[in-house]
């Protein structure tokens, strides 16, 4: 079975997504029963095949004409709004594929539930609209016309659920870096020396691309509360993360570097935090079974989508982070002092540095998170990933295309 998996933007060095759909067709070709092609636009930096110069109007229709010419078993769209430049023409893919392939399509929704085109809408007029089935705020014609919807979080799926009436498919996301493997004494070991830090050194690490809604700011504001105690004085903190990525251009990114570092001088900590930038897989792995713990202080909170997250929890790190602001966004499965330790602040340092003293002064409280988010973490691989989507494709591949 072929399936054309369609990326925005196929840059997985710069992207989240790309990240997801690089991990998700190797699991696939894996797997055997299908033969995965990634579809993405020009500016793609790895291996794929590049269908238009842009997301816009031309280039979907471009894009609609080369699937065609594929002739694919099922067309499975990679939903985020940024992946597409913030084009809406990507909304109109179902509606411009029936002249040249029958195949079903099948939309993952990276994001949802916050973003609309045309803005200036209202919102009961987009929920009036949403009733008649035909059209999504979001994603236009695309939602509504997938064979089936596929969700990451329990969060995106009652969004689903409530504004277009459909049950999506809930697949959740994978780790973004395999375990190498290192046992902890070693990797500490390591990862000391690498730092030039004593051996017993308190490592919290955050791991992921470093954008001003990560929340860093805030971790070396709790950093500077803690080390004010002598108790943990030895503390330091690892950004091992690239600052240039879709979401945030080169310029804005050195610009931004620059701030967290001018602030990490400010609060006095300058020589208590490392900004290692980009980081090979092998170093992140290292790191996470070295951390103390694990730190995502995002402002909008964390969820079960995280391939950090995920990475983090799959090494046997304990995770600190914060929760997100409504209930109906939090991943239930990410449960305070279970699986996870949980900061119901956002963009608070001090409540974010007594979370962090809670996990750092209680050794049982630190093994009991690890074993959790070990255990979650372990159904979540991409061998196991692929055949779920495996399955899902054969499912749609026998049923009707939606009309």
């Amino acid at each position: 079975m072929r399936v054309a998996l369609v990326c925005g933007s196929y840059a997985p060095d710069r992207d989240g997504v790309a990240d997801y759909v690089a991990r998700l067709a190797e699991g696939l070709s894996a797997h055997g029963d299908v033969e995965p092609v990634v579809l993405s636009s020009a500016g793609a930096t790895a291996e794929c095949v590049r269908v238009c110069e842009r997301w816009d109007l031309p280039g979907v229709r471009a894009a609609a004409r080369r699937l065609g010419e594929l002739a694919p078993d099922v067309v499975h769209v990679q939903f985020a709004p940024s992946a597409y430049g913030w084009s809406p023409a990507v909304g109109l893919l179902p509606l411009m594929l029936g002249r040249h392939t029958k195949a079903p399509v099948v939309t993952t929704l990276h994001e949802y539930g916050w973003w609309s085109w045309p803005r200036r809408v209202p919102a009961p007029v987009w929920r009036a609209v949403e009733r008649t089935g035909w059209w999504d705020r979001e994603t236009l014609a695309l939602a509504p016309r997938s064979a089936a919807l596929v969700t990451t979080n329990a969060g995106h799926a009652a969004t689903v659920r409530s504004r277009l009436r459909r049950e999506p498919v809930v697949v959740p996301i994978g780790p973004n870096v395999v375990d190498a493997g290192d046992g902890r004494d070693a990797a500490r070991a390591a990862v000391t020396a690498s730092l030039g830090l004593p051996l017993d050194a308190r490592l919290l690490v955050f791991f992921g691309f470093v954008h001003p809604v990560k929340g860093v700011r805030y971790l070396l504001d709790a950093l500077a509360e803690l080390r004010a105690d002598p108790a943990y004085a030895d503390l330091h903190v690892v950004v091992a993360g690239g600052f240039t990525s879709l979401a945030l251009p080169e310029d804005e990114a050195r610009a931004f570097r620059a701030e967290l570092e001018a602030h990490a001088a400010e609060r006095g900590v300058a020589e208590s935090v490392s900004f290692l930038g980009h980081t090979p897989a092998r170093e992140v792995s290292r790191l996470l079974r070295a951390a103390d713990a694990a730190v995502l202080p995002l402002t909008h909170g964390v969820t079960a989508k995280s391939g950090a997250l995920i990475a983090a929890l799959s090494h046997g790190a304990p995770v600190v982070m914060t929760l997100p602001e409504k209930a109906q966004d939090r991943s239930p499965e990410l449960v305070d002092g279970r699986t996870v330790v949980t900061v119901a602040a956002r963009r608070d340092g001090p409540a974010l540095a007594a979370a962090l003293r809670r996990v750092l002064a209680d050794d049982a409280l630190r093994a009991r998170v690890a074993a959790g988010g070990r255990e979650l973490a372990a159904g979540r691989g991409w061998p196991a990933l692929a055949a779920r989507h495996a399955e899902l494709y054969a499912t749609v591949a026998g049923a009707p295309v939606r009309a």
